[in-house]
């Protein structure tokens, strides 16, 4: 097979094992927060009176339902803690993955820089994804749905980053234990959802493009010239 060949069918792979573990890793991020959710409205203001009754250090046989229940709480935070790193680590490898199966001298130092650098983060990500969707060839008339999937999952994770950083800490001083409830909740799995509507879109674009590519026949062979018979010879042999 030509080298050339070689490069075409690099580029053309796409990245479903990496698509797949962004959906995996978004799912346990939801399921886990939905989780703290639930914690916080059932438990959080009272548990959060009680630490403050005990100074913060339960003592005594009355202080055994507050350890069990700060015991939940905290394997409740790292799962959510621990979920969201994975779902992280798995959108960036996707992203470096469908990156390259577009062009395969494509950096990763970009796809960091986007996510990085304070102020290029709140736009950056979402421009890279959709230049690697232009990449990939889209057929003609999807630019309108692929634009309004991409401005809602990035609209609804801007909104989710901003009731983290500005109304958690409000709340949580109000007395509640992180201050997390179901409008936090709702905003992040609807920014999960989207996310993994335009992982799944992009990934289906590059399989079918790798498709379209090994239903068409080699350039090398569709080129190649056809050997000349020698002269003086025929189809039987050489003519006497």
């Amino acid at each position: 097979m030509a080298r050339g060949e070689n490069n075409v069918r690099y580029t053309q792979a796409s990245p479903t094992r990496a698509a797949s573990a962004v959906y995996v890793t978004l799912t346990a991020q939801v399921l886990s927060l939905g989780a703290l959710v639930i914690f916080e409205l059932s438990r959080g203001r009272r548990l959060a009176a009680e630490l403050a009754a005990f100074g913060g250090r339960p003592q005594g046989a009355d202080a055994e339902a507050v350890v069990g229940a700060v015991t939940t709480f905290a394997v409740l935070m790292m799962l959510v803690a621990g979920t969201t790193v994975a779902a992280a680590a798995a959108y960036v490898t996707w992203l470096v993955r469908a990156r390259q199966a577009n062009d395969r001298s494509a950096a990763t130092g970009p796809v960091a820089a986007a996510w990085l650098l304070p102020v290029v983060n709140l736009v950056a990500p979402a421009v890279l994804v959709d230049e690697v969707w232009r990449g990939a060839r889209p057929p003609a008339g999807r630019r309108g749905r692929w634009l309004a999937l991409l401005t809602g999952w990035w609209l609804s994770w801007l909104a989710t980053l901003a009731l983290v950083t500005i109304r958690l800490p409000l709340d949580a001083s109000a007395g509640d234990l992180t201050g997390v409830g179901v409008p936090e909740l709702a905003c992040a799995a609807l920014a999960a959802l989207l996310c993994a509507a335009t992982v799944r879109e992009l990934t289906r674009l590059q399989r079918c493009g790798r498709s379209v590519w090994a239903t068409e026949p080699s350039p090398v062979r569709a080129f190649s010239p056809r050997p000349r018979p020698a002269p003086g010879s025929t189809a039987m042999g050489r003519t006497s």
